[in-house]
């Protein structure tokens, strides 16, 4: 025998008016396991050690335990050391055992008034059996029972019920007791059912080998015909092994439909057991109702509970018994049982019990003690653990999950329905097989108007409206196909259905959930929470979020010509043109050329500065430099200029054909981080609960979502939401506010705008699908399902998705600028600026004619001196004066003032002297 020390505190029964300070009290429980159920006690002192650490329950009191392991089927071994533990001090009892030695303990508990919190242990992981010698508990005893009574008779009766089976066989293993299921088969009797009883033995494949020694032919088959609706009691290990012989043995084929009901299935035995089997598999097991606040999971009120067993991914957690889950709480309900014990001033410490002494006397305090117990109730890892007054936890769930027909072993797992005392069987259950063939079916079907998914296509007063869309060509193609017909109506709130308050469903899921339509459709998406309550077909097309937004306004630039430079630049250019023709005048000035006889061109500042602007513009220049200083500077000059002129035709190409616009938002993040324009979604809907969870999970929070939240969710979400997807269209079309939708709404949109005003961004990544709802359990999803499988391998859904979405729309749909996918040419607002400039200079260029011709005409008027007449070389009488000539040329003459013979000459002008450094007894001659 193991004995665990423990400090005793002994004190005598305290009256109300003991001190409430209690100096190192020490709270000590007991605990009896099976020998087998190490687990158990792992969870038992990972339960004691975590409230040990929560100073908010009993603040400095610690709980101490001292734990005996036991035979399950040795009762005067658990009387033992349950008397033995009493013997220490104990304030409870917790058992985890058979039915064996319950009974026992039973009865000590209620001699000595000790609290007894017992919790069933099935043999082996087989299906509870209810205990005979604690079938009927009565309110008086000290005996509480933590598990719920089995239920199992009344679940699978009403399973086989839904099924409209009338001939099955139970298979049971050698661990179950088979008189727990008496009340199952009286049921079955009275319904005419024909219902077989076959236990199967430890050995399975000696078992089947032996059926086929001694069975003939003609009993085979009709074995076979039974096995094709069968009930497994046993444990998963058992069914596994059991299944894997008869599958290997071809004694099931995959038109088998095999029920497995036990509490205890893990989620690994469901996907072993499913990839083990063919046919149709339906499992019946208990399950625990889980916070659809992944961050409040293992949050209970005033205490955390350790996350290795609340979080549904962690290993541990998901290896988790029954019996362990119910272990941990009743710990925590202890210690909250303690708190307000302590709370209420009626704290009752014991001295050692004796059971074996004659006249020894029951703990005073222990009626007080279970009284508070049975009021008491927490919420822990078993969802709600309370009692009521004859001492039995009466919450109790369990899940119907089951696969479809067929002999793919990796076929899905969908949940039929749930289970419990109170509301019976939630969902449809039905065992009829279909074919490719529903001719004569008619489904009601339910709607919600979002185009293009669905649309009224013909409403005529007093004829049924007629509907048009991608989900209704969907349908079609699938009721072309099965034959069947079906009736359409609009949900009547014209929503697709949230969770209320209260926990029913409105909208779309709504009807389904209340069986008022058999089939949904619309812009579904698939969601968990939906999932819960209705059943889905495969996507049949990928949902991602999106948002709209108005393209902005193209702006009118008169100087768009100028764009491509910068105006600094351009200044840097013009005061470039002016100090480059300055240095080319400096260096002809310094070093004048040599200009072949003839030349009339001159090497003036204006002159240089036209040749250098001429070269820029590359239209040439007329002034020849011939020095090399010159050339130089001019060599530079023109590669320069090709440089520039080069780079301002590429840039303005450029500008002219794309237009910029600054501040755009090109994805949800940009829209995220910005909070200048407002947007929002429809209320209550899938798309709003998505941003609500990704941005508030704090254990999955995304910090795009968590900026998005806070801007949705401005103003309790009244401001920037909308109730129905039409009128934020409409506030996006008509004002400044972007919409948050599905993605292939949004760009239905964007194609079929009139002014190609709308362009759309979204995510890339499709974390989830459209799909058609039915019922829990519906007979038609799995044929919906594989018809759908089948467009989209056989490409029809490619071609029904091109209908509504076409890769030719006239509309740009990602291009946040007000222009047609088709392109446009460019128009007089690109070219205005440099009609501008020709305007200013033509009107420039007149004013300056004018003034020139003013001037001409002023100088002309004037009449010459004497002295200038005088100054003049004359002309001798009798030698004629020629004509000019269109050669000139310059010849050195000595002379005074007159010229030689046959000569017109004048006296040369000042600036052209100095122009060509011609010396002053130069003078000019023409032939």
């Amino acid at each position: 025998m193991k004995v665990f020390p423990a400090v005793l505190f002994l004190i005598t029964f305290w009256s109300l008016e003991w001190d409430p300070v209690l100096p190192d009290s020490i709270i000590h429980i007991g605990a009896i396991f099976d020998e087998s159920a190490k687990k158990d006690d792992e969870v038992f002192r990972m339960a004691v050690a975590d409230l040990n650490l929560n100073n908010e329950i009993l603040e400095t009191e610690k709980i101490t335990v001292s734990v005996e392991f036991v035979d399950g089927n040795n009762p005067f071994q658990a009387v033992q050391e349950a008397c033995e533990l009493m013997n220490r001090g104990i304030l409870a009892l917790v058992s985890s055992i058979g039915c064996m030695s319950a009974g026992s303990l039973q009865s000590l508990a209620d001699a000595m008034h000790i609290p007894h919190l017992f919790i069933q242990r099935a043999p082996a992981g087989t299906p509870r059996s209810s205990c005979p010698s604690t079938s009927h508990p009565q309110p008086d005893d000290y005996t509480l029972f933590v598990r719920p009574p089995v239920y199992l008779n009344d679940v699978i009766f009403q399973v086989v019920m839904e099924y409209t089976w009338q001939k099955f066989i139970i298979f049971y293993d050698t661990d179950y007791d088979i008189r727990g299921i008496e009340n199952f088969l009286d049921q079955t009797s009275q319904q005419g059912m024909d219902v077989s009883l076959q236990k199967v033995e430890s050995n399975i494949n000696m078992m089947i080998t032996g059926m086929f020694r001694t069975m003939r032919v003609e009993e085979l088959h009709r074995y076979r015909d039974t096995l094709r609706r069968a009930v497994l009691f046993m444990s998963p290990a058992t069914a596994k092994a059991f299944i894997t012989e008869v599958v290997e043995t071809n004694l099931v084929a995959f038109d088998c439909h095999w029920i497995i009901i036990n509490e205890e299935i893990s989620d690994m035995d469901v996907q072993e057991l499913v990839m083990k089997s063919i046919g149709r598999l339906t499992l019946v097991r208990q399950t625990f109702p889980l916070s659809q606040n992944s961050s409040q999971r293992c949050v209970r009120s005033n205490h955390r509970i350790n996350t290795s067993l609340c979080d549904p991914k962690d290993p541990k957690a998901q290896m988790l018994e029954i019996t362990n889950r119910y272990i941990y709480d009743t710990v925590l309900l202890l210690a909250n049982t303690f708190h307000r014990k302590l709370e209420d001033r009626k704290w009752h410490s014991m001295a050692s019990l004796s059971c074996i002494r004659k006249g020894s006397k029951p703990w005073q305090g222990g009626k007080s003690m279970l009284d508070t117990v049975k009021k008491g109730g927490v919420s822990g890892l078993t969802s709600l653990l309370e009692f009521n007054d004859n001492g039995t936890n009466p919450n109790i769930y369990f899940e119907i999950l089951g696969t479809n027909y067929g002999e793919d072993r990796g076929r899905g797992v969908s949940r039929l329905g749930t289970w419990d005392p109170i509301h019976g069987l939630n969902g449809t259950l039905t065992d009829r097989k279909l074919e490719n063939n529903m001719r004569g079916v008619v489904l009601r079907v339910v709607t919600v108007l979002e185009e293009p998914f669905v649309m009224v296509s013909e409403n005529v007063l007093g004829k049924p409206k007629k509907y048009q869309g991608f989900s209704i060509d969907v349908l079609d193609a699938l009721a072309n196909y099965l034959g069947f017909k079906y009736e359409i109506y609009v949900a009547p709130d014209h929503k697709y259905g949230s969770q209320q308050a209260d926990g029913t469903w409105n909208g779309l899921i709504g009807e389904l959930v209340f069986k008022r339509a058999d089939v949904g459709l619309s812009a579904l998406t698939i969601t968990p929470d939906r999932e819960s309550v209705v059943d889905f077909t495969t996507r049949y097309m990928d949902y991602s979020v999106g948002v709209l937004l108005r393209k902005a306004e193209r702006t009118v630039d008169m100087f768009a010509c100028l764009a491509p430079f910068d105006l600094s630049l351009w200044a840097c250019i013009a005061g470039t043109v002016l100090l480059v023709g300055t240095l080319v005048y400096l260096l002809n000035w310094l070093n004048p050329p040599r200009l072949p006889m003839g030349s009339v061109s001159s090497t003036t500042l204006y002159n240089s500065m036209w040749f250098v602007y001429g070269s820029f513009v590359q239209q040439g220049g007329e002034v020849p430099y011939t020095t090399l200083a010159t050339r130089m500077m001019m060599g530079v000059w023109w590669l320069f200029a090709l440089i520039v002129i080069s780079s301002y035709t590429a840039n303005l190409a450029a500008f002219l054909t794309i237009s910029r616009i600054e501040n755009s938002i090109q994805s949800l993040q940009d829209l995220a981080k910005q909070t200048d324009l407002p947007y929002g979604t429809v209320l209550d809907s899938a798309v709003y609960d998505q941003v609500r969870s990704k941005g508030m999970n704090p254990f999955e929070r995304d910090p795009m979502y968590s900026q998005m939240w806070r801007m949705i969710n401005r103003t309790g979400g009244a401001e920037n939401n909308v109730e129905e997807s039409k009128e934020g269209i409409r506030k996006v079309k008509y004002g400044r506010f972007a919409f948050v939708w599905d993605a292939a709404v949004l760009e239905y949109v964007a194609i079929n705008d009139e002014d190609c005003s709308l362009y759309t961004v979204s995510n890339s990544v499709a974390d989830r699908g459209y799909g058609i709802a039915m019922q829990h359990g519906s007979p038609y999803r799995d044929i919906f399902s594989q018809r759908i499988l089948e467009l989209q391998q056989n490409g029809d859904m490619d071609i029904l998705k091109l209908k509504w979405w076409p890769r030719d729309s006239p509309c740009d749909l990602y291009s946040p600028v007000g222009t047609r996918k088709s392109g446009s040419a460019l128009d007089i607002h690109s070219f205005a600026g440099v009609f501008f400039v020709l305007a200013a200079g033509v009107v420039l260029s007149c004013l300056i004619a004018t003034v020139e011709t003013w001037w001409t005409r002023r100088k002309g008027s004037r009449v010459p001196s004497k002295e200038t007449q005088a100054d003049r070389p004359s002309v001798r009488q009798d030698e004629p004066c020629h004509e000019p000539q269109t050669d000139i040329m310059l010849t050195l003459r000595p002379s005074s003032n007159h010229l030689s013979p046959a000569c017109c000459a004048t006296p040369l002008d000042s600036k052209l002297r100095h122009t060509f450094a011609i010396p002053s007894r130069t003078v000019f001659c023409q032939h």
